[in-house]
């Protein structure tokens, strides 16, 4: 386990809803191969702050990675949901152009 892995788990020990936190930790996830783990911290900052944007993008590709493409349309259909209603037209496209890139729902 990487160094910033566990110095974020410390961190989230006594701050668990950090956002923020969280979302590093993803990403270091991410970086290591484990989108298993990216995708666990992903759903749980959605549980926690369901407008939290980038959450919904990485999420999908964590679940395109992990072949589990109905939940990659869903998370990603979600997002833009989300993202129409706070106004965030760069993160609607995202999430929009990446749901263009999926395989057609079986």
């Amino acid at each position: 386990m990487s160094k910033r892995i566990e110095a974020l788990r410390s961190i989230l020990q006594a701050s668990p809803n950090d956002c923020f936190v969280r979302y590093g930790l993803a990403q270091e996830h991410i970086k290591a191969g484990d989108d298993s783990a990216a995708l666990d911290e992903f759903v749980r900052i959605l549980e926690i702050d369901a407008s939290y944007q980038a959450a919904y993008y990485h999420a999908g590709k964590a679940y395109q990675r992990l072949g589990r493409m109905d939940e990659a349309r869903a998370i990603f259909e979600k997002g833009a949901e989300v993202s129409i209603a706070g106004g965030d037209s760069h993160a609607r496209g995202e999430l929009e152009a990446a749901l263009a890139e999926l395989p057609p729902a079986s």
